[in-house]
Protein backbone atom coordinates (compact mmCIF):
# COMPACT_ATOMS: atom_id res chain seq x y z
CA UNK A 1 0.00 0.00 0.00
CA UNK A 2 1.50 3.12 -1.13
CA UNK A 3 -0.31 6.69 -1.40
CA UNK A 4 -0.23 10.46 -1.10
CA UNK A 5 -1.73 13.00 0.93
CA UNK A 6 -2.17 16.52 0.56
CA UNK A 7 -0.55 19.03 3.05
CA UNK A 8 -3.26 19.66 5.76
CA UNK A 9 -4.51 16.10 5.54
CA UNK A 10 -0.98 15.13 6.91
CA UNK A 11 -0.36 17.30 9.08
CA UNK A 12 -3.83 16.68 10.71
CA UNK A 13 -3.85 12.99 10.16
CA UNK A 14 -0.22 12.96 12.09
CA UNK A 15 -1.41 15.52 14.84
CA UNK A 16 -4.72 13.65 15.74
CA UNK A 17 -2.55 10.28 16.03
CA UNK A 18 -0.49 11.92 18.58
CA UNK A 19 -2.78 14.02 20.46
CA UNK A 20 -4.91 10.89 20.94
CA UNK A 21 -1.85 8.92 21.97
CA UNK A 22 -1.09 11.98 24.80
CA UNK A 23 -4.55 11.87 25.81
CA UNK A 24 -4.25 7.83 26.79
CA UNK A 25 -0.99 8.14 27.84
CA UNK A 26 -2.15 8.26 32.03
CA UNK A 27 -0.79 10.70 34.48
CA UNK A 28 2.67 10.10 34.58
CA UNK A 29 3.03 7.88 31.09
CA UNK A 30 4.44 9.61 28.04
CA UNK A 31 3.68 7.60 24.67
CA UNK A 32 7.33 7.33 23.62
CA UNK A 33 8.46 5.87 27.29
CA UNK A 34 7.62 2.05 27.12
CA UNK A 35 6.28 0.75 30.33
CA UNK A 36 8.65 -2.49 30.19
CA UNK A 37 11.42 -0.12 30.69
CA UNK A 38 12.68 -1.29 26.64
CA UNK A 39 14.73 1.00 25.07
CA UNK A 40 12.97 3.17 22.53
CA UNK A 41 15.24 3.05 19.35
CA UNK A 42 15.22 4.79 16.33
CA UNK A 43 12.82 3.62 13.58
CA UNK A 44 15.13 2.68 10.57
CA UNK A 45 14.33 2.47 7.21
CA UNK A 46 14.53 -1.31 5.72
CA UNK A 47 15.57 0.10 2.22
CA UNK A 48 18.11 3.01 3.33
CA UNK A 49 19.01 1.16 6.90
CA UNK A 50 19.20 5.31 7.98
CA UNK A 51 16.90 6.33 10.73
CA UNK A 52 13.71 8.37 10.08
CA UNK A 53 13.38 11.87 11.48
CA UNK A 54 11.87 14.64 13.10
CA UNK A 55 8.04 14.02 13.57
CA UNK A 56 8.11 10.42 12.25
CA UNK A 57 10.16 9.02 15.03
CA UNK A 58 7.29 10.00 17.49
CA UNK A 59 4.53 9.20 15.19
CA UNK A 60 6.26 6.06 14.39
CA UNK A 61 7.08 5.04 18.32
CA UNK A 62 3.46 5.71 19.54
CA UNK A 63 2.59 3.43 16.54
CA UNK A 64 5.11 0.55 17.92
CA UNK A 65 3.84 0.78 21.41
CA UNK A 66 0.40 1.32 20.50
CA UNK A 67 0.75 -2.09 18.70
CA UNK A 68 3.04 -3.73 20.70
CA UNK A 69 5.83 -4.24 17.82
CA UNK A 70 9.08 -4.68 18.82
CA UNK A 71 11.45 -3.91 15.67
CA UNK A 72 12.42 -0.89 14.84
CA UNK A 73 12.38 -1.65 10.95
CA UNK A 74 10.17 0.21 8.62
CA UNK A 75 9.52 0.13 4.77
CA UNK A 76 6.82 0.51 2.50
CA UNK A 77 5.03 -2.33 0.57
CA UNK A 78 7.49 -2.04 -2.22
CA UNK A 79 10.49 -1.35 0.06
CA UNK A 80 9.58 -4.86 1.43
CA UNK A 81 9.05 -6.75 -1.36
CA UNK A 82 12.61 -5.46 -2.72
CA UNK A 83 13.90 -6.88 0.36
CA UNK A 84 12.20 -10.58 -0.12
CA UNK A 85 9.71 -9.47 2.29
CA UNK A 86 5.43 -9.83 2.04
CA UNK A 87 3.32 -7.85 4.16
CA UNK A 88 0.40 -10.02 5.66
CA UNK A 89 -2.57 -9.78 4.33
CA UNK A 90 -4.85 -7.27 6.22
CA UNK A 91 -2.05 -5.41 8.10
CA UNK A 92 -2.44 -1.78 8.40
CA UNK A 93 0.17 0.87 7.56
CA UNK A 94 1.15 3.49 9.00
CA UNK A 95 1.32 7.05 8.31
CA UNK A 96 4.85 8.80 7.52
CA UNK A 97 6.19 12.33 6.56
CA UNK A 98 8.06 13.53 3.26
CA UNK A 99 9.02 16.65 2.08
CA UNK A 100 8.94 17.65 -1.83
CA UNK A 101 10.35 20.38 -3.54
CA UNK A 102 8.00 22.29 -5.70
CA UNK A 103 9.14 23.30 -8.96
CA UNK A 104 8.78 27.35 -9.09
CA UNK A 105 9.38 29.96 -11.68
CA UNK A 106 11.36 31.84 -9.02
CA UNK A 107 14.41 29.78 -8.22
CA UNK A 108 15.88 31.60 -5.23
CA UNK A 109 12.05 30.84 -3.88
CA UNK A 110 12.41 27.14 -2.99
CA UNK A 111 9.28 26.14 -1.55
CA UNK A 112 8.40 22.50 -0.01
CA UNK A 113 5.06 20.39 0.31
CA UNK A 114 4.37 17.72 3.02
CA UNK A 115 3.35 14.89 1.81
CA UNK A 116 2.52 11.19 3.20
CA UNK A 117 3.92 7.94 2.78
CA UNK A 118 2.47 4.45 4.08
CA UNK A 119 5.22 2.41 5.74
CA UNK A 120 4.67 -1.44 7.33
CA UNK A 121 6.83 -2.38 10.44
CA UNK A 122 8.35 -5.75 10.51
CA UNK A 123 6.68 -7.30 12.29
CA UNK A 124 3.61 -7.22 9.87
CA UNK A 125 5.60 -8.90 7.63
CA UNK A 126 6.73 -12.80 6.46
CA UNK A 127 10.60 -13.57 5.85
CA UNK A 128 11.96 -10.23 7.25
CA UNK A 129 14.56 -12.07 9.11
CA UNK A 130 16.57 -13.28 6.11
CA UNK A 131 16.77 -9.77 4.81
CA UNK A 132 18.13 -8.16 7.72
CA UNK A 133 20.49 -10.26 8.89
CA UNK A 134 23.18 -7.98 7.33
CA UNK A 135 21.93 -5.20 10.15
CA UNK A 136 24.32 -4.22 12.44
CA UNK A 137 23.48 -5.45 16.50
CA UNK A 138 22.84 -2.74 18.29
CA UNK A 139 25.13 -0.35 20.46
CA UNK A 140 28.04 -2.25 21.45
CA UNK A 141 29.34 0.42 23.56
CA UNK A 142 28.65 1.17 27.67
CA UNK A 143 25.27 3.53 27.04
CA UNK A 144 26.38 5.12 30.60
CA UNK A 145 29.80 6.15 29.87
CA UNK A 146 28.62 7.38 26.09
CA UNK A 147 26.16 10.00 27.77
CA UNK A 148 29.18 11.03 29.93
CA UNK A 149 31.62 11.30 27.09
CA UNK A 150 28.44 12.89 25.27
CA UNK A 151 27.72 15.16 28.38
CA UNK A 152 31.26 16.50 28.63
CA UNK A 153 32.03 17.03 24.46
CA UNK A 154 28.58 19.23 24.48
CA UNK A 155 31.20 21.74 26.12
CA UNK A 156 27.87 23.07 28.44
CA UNK A 157 28.30 23.65 31.94
CA UNK A 158 26.52 21.08 34.77
CA UNK A 159 26.45 21.83 38.35
CA UNK A 160 24.94 19.13 40.57
CA UNK A 161 23.46 20.99 43.47
CA UNK A 162 20.19 22.09 45.06
CA UNK A 163 16.48 20.07 44.09
CA UNK A 164 16.21 21.04 41.16
CA UNK A 165 16.84 20.13 37.59
CA UNK A 166 16.67 23.43 35.01
CA UNK A 167 18.55 25.24 32.46
CA UNK A 168 19.60 29.06 34.31
CA UNK A 169 19.67 31.56 31.08
CA UNK A 170 20.93 34.13 33.01
CA UNK A 171 24.18 32.37 34.18
CA UNK A 172 24.45 30.20 31.10
CA UNK A 173 24.67 26.95 33.19
CA UNK A 174 22.76 23.80 33.87
CA UNK A 175 21.58 22.99 37.94
CA UNK A 176 21.19 19.38 38.76
CA UNK A 177 20.88 17.56 41.93
CA UNK A 178 23.41 15.02 42.44
CA UNK A 179 23.38 12.47 41.00
CA UNK A 180 23.63 9.91 44.06
CA UNK A 181 19.86 11.53 44.85
CA UNK A 182 18.05 9.86 41.51
CA UNK A 183 15.64 6.86 42.08
CA UNK A 184 15.44 4.28 39.25
CA UNK A 185 12.02 3.69 38.08
CA UNK A 186 10.10 0.88 35.96
CA UNK A 187 11.71 2.55 32.64
CA UNK A 188 14.98 3.51 34.36
CA UNK A 189 18.01 2.79 36.56
CA UNK A 190 19.16 5.80 39.03
CA UNK A 191 21.79 6.60 36.74
CA UNK A 192 19.57 6.59 33.13
CA UNK A 193 17.13 8.48 35.00
CA UNK A 194 19.66 10.82 36.11
CA UNK A 195 21.06 11.11 32.28
CA UNK A 196 17.77 11.40 30.61
CA UNK A 197 16.79 14.30 32.87
CA UNK A 198 20.01 15.85 32.03
CA UNK A 199 19.42 15.21 28.13
CA UNK A 200 15.96 17.12 28.73
CA UNK A 201 18.17 20.74 30.23
CA UNK A 202 21.10 20.21 27.77
CA UNK A 203 18.22 20.67 25.03
CA UNK A 204 17.21 23.94 26.62
CA UNK A 205 20.82 24.97 27.03
CA UNK A 206 21.46 24.65 23.38
CA UNK A 207 18.54 26.93 22.51
CA UNK A 208 20.43 29.88 23.77
CA UNK A 209 20.94 32.74 21.22
CA UNK A 210 24.46 31.82 21.32
CA UNK A 211 24.04 28.29 20.04
CA UNK A 212 20.57 27.54 18.06
CA UNK A 213 18.56 30.52 18.66
CA UNK A 214 15.24 28.85 19.58
CA UNK A 215 12.66 31.36 19.80
CA UNK A 216 9.25 30.40 19.48
CA UNK A 217 7.45 33.63 21.00
CA UNK A 218 6.60 35.07 17.88
CA UNK A 219 4.33 31.88 16.27
CA UNK A 220 3.17 30.56 19.71
CA UNK A 221 2.68 33.79 21.76
CA UNK A 222 1.29 32.39 25.33
CA UNK A 223 2.19 28.91 24.45
CA UNK A 224 5.84 29.33 23.61
CA UNK A 225 6.64 28.00 26.95
CA UNK A 226 4.74 24.78 27.01
CA UNK A 227 6.33 24.67 22.99
CA UNK A 228 9.82 24.57 24.20
CA UNK A 229 9.02 22.06 27.06
CA UNK A 230 7.98 19.81 24.43
CA UNK A 231 10.88 20.46 21.96
CA UNK A 232 13.38 19.45 25.10
CA UNK A 233 11.12 16.60 25.73
CA UNK A 234 11.29 15.32 22.28
CA UNK A 235 14.81 16.38 22.12
CA UNK A 236 15.66 14.48 25.37
CA UNK A 237 13.70 11.41 23.55
CA UNK A 238 16.02 11.29 21.06
CA UNK A 239 19.35 11.90 22.56
CA UNK A 240 18.02 9.24 24.78
CA UNK A 241 17.33 6.69 22.16
CA UNK A 242 20.62 7.35 20.21
CA UNK A 243 23.13 7.31 23.51
CA UNK A 244 21.36 3.57 24.45
CA UNK A 245 19.43 4.82 27.79
CA UNK A 246 16.12 4.34 28.64
CA UNK A 247 13.56 7.10 29.59
CA UNK A 248 12.16 7.39 32.78
CA UNK A 249 9.24 9.79 33.58
CA UNK A 250 9.03 12.92 35.63
CA UNK A 251 7.19 14.07 38.32
CA UNK A 252 5.57 17.37 36.02
CA UNK A 253 4.99 15.22 32.61
CA UNK A 254 1.11 15.37 34.01
CA UNK A 255 0.95 18.71 34.03
CA UNK A 256 3.62 18.99 30.56
CA UNK A 257 0.93 17.18 28.95
CA UNK A 258 -2.33 18.96 29.17
CA UNK A 259 -0.13 22.12 28.24
CA UNK A 260 0.96 20.57 25.35
CA UNK A 261 -2.45 18.98 24.32
CA UNK A 262 -4.26 22.35 24.02
CA UNK A 263 -1.32 23.70 21.70
CA UNK A 264 -1.49 20.40 19.42
CA UNK A 265 -5.20 21.04 19.13
CA UNK A 266 -5.19 24.65 18.39
CA UNK A 267 -2.52 24.67 16.00
CA UNK A 268 -2.03 21.25 13.81
CA UNK A 269 1.74 22.15 12.76
CA UNK A 270 2.50 22.84 16.39
CA UNK A 271 3.93 19.07 16.93
CA UNK A 272 5.58 19.35 13.14
CA UNK A 273 7.60 22.66 14.44
CA UNK A 274 8.28 20.97 18.06
CA UNK A 275 9.79 17.43 16.11
CA UNK A 276 12.12 19.24 14.32
CA UNK A 277 13.06 22.15 16.61
CA UNK A 278 13.85 18.59 18.78
CA UNK A 279 15.85 16.53 16.50
CA UNK A 280 17.59 20.10 14.83
CA UNK A 281 19.20 19.97 18.23
CA UNK A 282 19.94 16.63 18.90
CA UNK A 283 21.41 16.40 16.08
CA UNK A 284 23.91 19.50 17.04
CA UNK A 285 24.68 18.37 20.58
CA UNK A 286 25.35 14.56 19.36
CA UNK A 287 27.84 16.09 17.05
CA UNK A 288 29.54 18.20 19.58
CA UNK A 289 30.72 14.75 20.15
CA UNK A 290 33.48 14.26 17.98
CA UNK A 291 34.27 11.03 17.43
CA UNK A 292 31.69 9.08 19.03
CA UNK A 293 29.13 6.57 18.29
CA UNK A 294 26.68 8.54 16.03
CA UNK A 295 25.42 8.40 12.42
CA UNK A 296 23.40 11.45 11.67
CA UNK A 297 19.67 10.68 10.45
CA UNK A 298 18.35 11.41 6.84
CA UNK A 299 14.52 10.68 6.32
CA UNK A 300 13.79 13.94 8.00
CA UNK A 301 9.59 15.42 9.01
Amino acid sequence: MTGTASRPDVYTHVTNHIIDAMERAGDFQLPWISDGGARCTRPVNIASRRSYNGVNVLSLWITAISREYTSNLWGTYRQWQAAGCQVRKGEKASVIVFYRKLETENDQAERFIAKASWVFNAAQVDGYLAAVTDLPDGPSFDPLAQAEAFVTHTGAKVEERGDLACYIPTQDMILMPERRRFTGTRSATPCEAFYSTLCHELVHWSGSETRLDRDLTGRFGDHAYAMEELVAELGSAFLCADLGISRTPRDDHASYIKSWLVVLKEDKRAVFTAASKAAQAAEWLLSKGQGMNHQPSDLAA
